[in-house]
C-alpha cells in the first residue's frame, strides 16, 4: 500500500502541473482573442495537398474561397489526374472561384519516390506558387477554417522574428459515435499542449503559415526529401535556427467527421508512430506518464474492489482516485471552455460533447498508452491508402498503395 500511495502521489502531483497547464491555456486563448491583428496581408499562397475523398470535402474547399483576406491563390495538389478528390476540386473551382482577390489551380505531382505521398505533394506544390507569393501557407483538407483563419495566421509573421504561426485541428464528431467522440478527446489533450511558449510550439501542417524567404532560406523543401512527416521536420529546422513558431487560437480548425474503432487505432497509432520516429523525447514521457498513471487508476480501482471485498480499508485510496479524476475533468472543462471562444460557430457541438470530454479524458489517457507501445513495436504506418516502414526521420519507404 506504501508503494501505490506513493504512486498516487506521484499522479497527483502531475495532475496538479496538468491543471495548472490548462489554466495557462485558457488565459493564453482569451487574451490572444481580444489582441487586435497586425495589418499585414501580403500575397498568400494556400496550399492543399488532396488524396480521396472524406465527408464533408466540398463544404472544407468552400470554405477555403470564403477567407477575409485582400489577395490569395488557392493550389489543389494530388498525386494522380484520376484521384476522387479532383472531381469535387475542380467542381468548387467552377462554382467559387469567380473573386478577382482569390484564383485557385490543380497541380497534378506525381507518385512520391523518396518520401512521402504528401510531403512529395507539397515539395511539387511550393515550385508552382505565384512568383508574387510572400507567405505559404499549408491546410488540410478535412479541415473547415473559419472566414477570418487566413488573416489570423498570416498576421503574426508581421514579425519577422517569428519562424512560423499554426493553429490546430478539434474533431468534432458527427454522428456522436463512441469512437469517434474518444477521438476528439485524445486529440484535445494535444492541442492544449500549445500555447504562449513559442519555443515549444510546434507546426501542424493542416494549418501552419511562413514566410516564403523563411522557407527557401531554410531549405526546407530539402530537407523534407526522404521524410513523412511535413509538420515534424518544420518544427525540427525552425528550432534548429533558434526561430519561434506562434501559436494562433484563432486558427484552431473544425474537423468535422466520424471514425469507427478500427480508423480510430490507425489513426491514434499512427501520430505516435510517427512522434516516435521524428521526436523520441516527446514519445517517451509519454509512454512512461500513461503508464504510470494507468498502473495508478485502474490498478488503484481494482485495489479498491478488493479491499472492499475484503473488508479492509479503502477510503484512503479511493480518495486519491477521486482527487486525480476530478483534476482530470477540470482540465479537459477549462480546455474546452477556451477552443469554444475561436470555435464560436460550433457552440452547439462542444457544449453537447462536455459530458463526453469529462467522462472519456481516462480512457484517451489508456489509449496513449497502447499506441505508445504500438510505436515501441513497429514503424510501419498506413496513411490515405500508403503503407510507409519509417526507417528514420529521413528515410521512409513505400511498401505498398491502394
Amino acid at each position: 500500500m506504501l508503494v501505490f500511495y506513493a504512486l498516487e502521489a506521484i499522479v497527483i502531483w502531475l495532475g496538479i502541473l496538468s491543471l495548472r497547464s490548462g489554466l495557462n491555456f485558457a488565459a493564453y486563448v482569451r487574451r490572444q482573442a481580444a489582441r487586435p491583428l497586425p495589418d499585414f496581408t501580403p500575397f498568400a499562397a494556400v496550399i492543399a495537398p488532396c488524396r480521396g475523398l472524406e465527408n464533408g470535402l466540398r463544404d472544407n474547399l468552400a470554405a477555403l474561397f470564403a477567407q477575409n483576406y485582400p489577395a490569395y491563390e488557392i493550389v489543389f495538389v494530388t498525386d494522380r489526374a484520376d484521384d476522387p478528390s479532383l472531381s469535387v476540386v475542380e467542381e468548387i473551382i467552377k462554382s467559387e472561384n469567380n473573386s478577382e482577390r482569390v484564383s485557385a489551380r490543380v497541380v497534378i505531382a506525381g507518385e512520391a519516390v523518396d518520401c512521402g505521398q504528401k510531403v512529395h505533394n507539397l515539395r511539387v506544390a511550393v515550385s508552382k506558387v505565384d512568383p508574387r507569393c510572400a507567405v505559404l501557407v499549408f491546410v488540410d483538407t478535412d479541415a473547415r477554417p473559419q472566414p477570418g483563419w487566413l488573416q489570423s495566421l498570416v498576421a503574426p509573421l508581421a514579425n519577422k522574428k517569428i519562424g512560423a504561426a499554426t493553429g490546430y485541428r478539434w474533431f468534432i464528431p458527427v454522428d456522436s459515435g463512441l469512437a469517434s467522440h474518444l477521438r476528439s478527446v485524445w486529440n484535445a489533450s494535444i492541442a492544449s499542449a500549445l500555447g504562449e511558449r513559442e519555443d515549444k510550439n510546434f507546426c501542424w501542417g493542416g494549418s501552419t503559415a511562413i514566410r516564403k524567404s523563411t522557407f527557401d532560406k531554410l531549405q526546407i523543401e530539402e530537407r523534407w526529401r526522404g521524410t513523412v512527416s511535413d509538420d515534424f521536420t518544420m518544427t525540427r529546422v525552425l528550432q534548429e535556427a533558434k526561430l519561434p513558431i506562434h501559436f494562433v487560437p484563432a486558427c484552431l480548425v473544425a474537423s468535422l467527421d466520424d471514425c469507427n474503432f478500427k480508423e480510430l487505432l490507425e489513426f491514434t497509432n499512427r501520430q505516435l508512430k510517427i512522434t516516435r520516429v521524428y521526436a523520441a523525447h516527446l514519445w517517451k514521457p509519454v509512454l512512461m506518464g500513461s503508464l504510470l498513471f494507468c498502473a495508478v487508476l485502474f490498478g488503484g480501482l481494482t485495489l479498491v474492489v478488493a479491499r472492499a471485498i475484503l473488508h479492509l480499508p479503502y477510503a484512503m485510496p479511493l480518495a486519491g482516485l477521486f482527487l486525480i479524476y476530478v483534476l482530470g475533468s477540470a482540465k479537459a472543462y477549462l480546455r474546452l471552455k477556451a477552443v469554444a471562444i475561436p470555435l464560436r460557430s460550433y457552440q452547439r457541438q462542444l457544449a453537447k460533447s462536455l459530458p463526453v470530454h469529462l467522462l472519456l479524458w481516462p480512457l484517451a489517457s489508456a489509449l496513449y498508452l497502447c499506441n505508445a507501445a504500438a510505436a515501441a513495436c513497429s514503424r510501419r504506418i498506413k496513411w490515405r491508402g500508403i503503407t510507409y516502414e519509417l526507417k528514420s526521420a529521413t528515410e521512409a519507404v513505400i511498401i505498398s498503395r491502394e
